[in-house]
């Protein structure tokens, strides 16, 4: 058995697959997110130690005792900041954090290796203007702070010992030289930081400790070797097969993430599409990013006062496609392409006929533009995309496939292990960090559960909603940035 272990923004999610590579049993454990402020976003790292636990003790005790290896995955960039005593200083800045824009613009002004280097614009969501804004705003802990963590590595620390971490989830610090696979000291400058202040690199596959003793006997499972992972979207595309050159892969999770793995390293910082390692050696990925994709089902759930996610879409589907309202995604900023941190969320067209139905609707069909900006942003930095396999909860609606595949023009193909597919490429990693073996072989595609094919009708009803989606932010830009 293998284990791999996801640290999600809701959850931590928990798979073991057997010696074929399939998926035997999971777990999951929930987590909650801090908005102490506008724009902030904020966990407590003891929180992640505490949902891993649950999530893995959940699994039966049988398989546990026969795990050989465990890998880690986890969201990307937010900022452990770790003292002395390698406890946290304060709560960990996450991914979909806003409060660094005046940061980000002096570090990109400053340093002009974030872009020849880093390979990415700076953009508030990253870790190093995270660490700026310490400096600036927290200056005690800034100086305190003898270890800067992503957080599954620092769940990975707590599990051996080790500071460590993969090379596709460091990739989002900016503070890598991308395409050489290793830390940039002047990066790291720009930041009043220096490599000692940063975990090992490795890739995927590599070991990086042992379980913990105590935790190997809390656990139920010997004193395992622990392989570095990735970060969540390089994990899930190693679970959904997507390594080689062209192959694309959807995430419809917390955030909506369309993913192109690449043979070679490329970057066009301009378009807003991120440009990392990916966790396989010896290939990168080339990535758009919406902030709110599933979480703006949880926002339309609350709103209108559904019971559950699923009721939403269910209710989505019994609504009129033809009325008029359209929402803009944008709850925590957006990325790409728009690389707009105080962009908002906006619910338009709203009239005395509008009702729960209309409202949810309008938001699964909002988000598929949002994810329509970014495969657009992939396609200008020279992706080429012909399908598209779907990880993430939003994988488990077919309405909501329909509406996807008809506004991005490209059929969606679901594949087994796609509700856990960042733990399941954990759990890959681990496997072949033990075993070896080619890696084309070794990750291949899940089989093929079901495909989604764009619908002419559905386009048709779309498209000028669409346009009226893309008029409405650039109408309101500007009032955002007032905000």
């Amino acid at each position: 058995m293998f284990l791999g272990i996801d640290i999600g923004t809701s959850a931590v999610k928990t798979v073991l697959i057997n010696d074929r590579g399939i998926s035997v049993a999971t777990a999951s454990a929930p987590l909650s997110v801090s908005r102490p402020e506008a724009t902030w976003s904020e966990q407590d790292p003891s929180q992640w130690w505490s949902a891993t636990n649950a999530a893995v003790l959940t699994l039966d005790a049988a398989l546990r005792s026969k795990v050989q290896a465990i890998g880690l995955s986890g969201q990307m960039h937010g900022a452990t900041v770790l003292g002395k005593d390698h406890l946290p200083l304060r709560p960990a800045i996450l991914w979909n954090d806003g409060r660094s824009v005046a940061e980000c613009d002096a570090l990109q002004r400053a340093q002009p290796d974030f872009i020849t280097y880093g390979a990415n614009l700076v953009m508030p969501g990253f870790t190093a203007p995270k660490l700026a804004w310490l400096q600036r705003h927290e200056p005690s802990v800034f100086a305190s702070t003898e270890m800067v963590l992503l957080p599954k590595d620092y769940v990975r620390f707590l599990m051996t010992g080790e500071f460590a971490s993969d090379v596709s989830d460091s990739a989002g610090t900016l503070w890598m030289n991308v395409p050489e696979r290793k830390w940039h000291a002047p990066l790291l400058e720009a930041c009043g930081l220096d490599e000692a202040q940063m975990p090992s690199l490795h890739e995927g596959h590599d070991v990086t400790g042992q379980l913990r003793g105590e935790v190997a006997n809390v656990w139920g499972m010997a004193s395992v070797p622990v392989m570095a992972g990735g970060g969540d979207n390089a994990a899930g595309a190693v679970g959904a097969g997507v390594i080689d050159d062209g192959e694309t892969l959807m995430s419809l999770g917390t955030s909506g993430v369309i993913f192109s793995a690449c043979d070679s390293f490329r970057s066009k910082p301009a378009s807003a599409v991120h440009s990392f390692c990916h966790a396989v050696p010896d290939r990168w990925h080339l990535m758009s990013v919406m902030l709110s994709a599933a979480s703006c089902l949880e926002w339309a759930r609350k709103a209108t006062n559904t019971k559950s996610v699923a009721d939403l879409i269910q209710l989505a589907a019994s609504a009129d496609s033809r009325s008029d309202e359209v929402f803009l995604p944008y709850l925590s900023g957006e990325r790409t392409p728009h690389n707009d941190a105080g962009a908002k969320g906006v619910l338009f067209g709203v009239t005395h006929d509008t009702g729960p139905e209309n409202i949810a609707n309008a938001v699964l069909e909002g988000v598929a533009f949002g994810m329509a900006d970014g495969f657009d942003a992939l396609l200008s930095a020279g992706a080429e995309i012909e399908t598209l396999s779907v990880i993430g909860g939003g994988a488990q609606s077919p309405y909501w496939g329909k509406i996807l595949a008809s506004v991005l023009d490209r059929p969606l193909i679901y594949r087994e292990s796609a509700t856990v597919g960042p733990a399941f490429g954990a759990a890959r990693l681990a496997k072949f960090g033990i075993e070896g073996g080619d890696v084309s072989d070794s990750f291949a595609p899940p089989d093929i559960l079901s495909v989604v094919e764009p619908e002419f009708d559905i386009s048709a009803i779309l498209a000028p909603k669409r346009a009226r989606f893309s008029k409405l932010y650039q109408t309101l830009k500007p009032t955002f940035a007032e905000t």
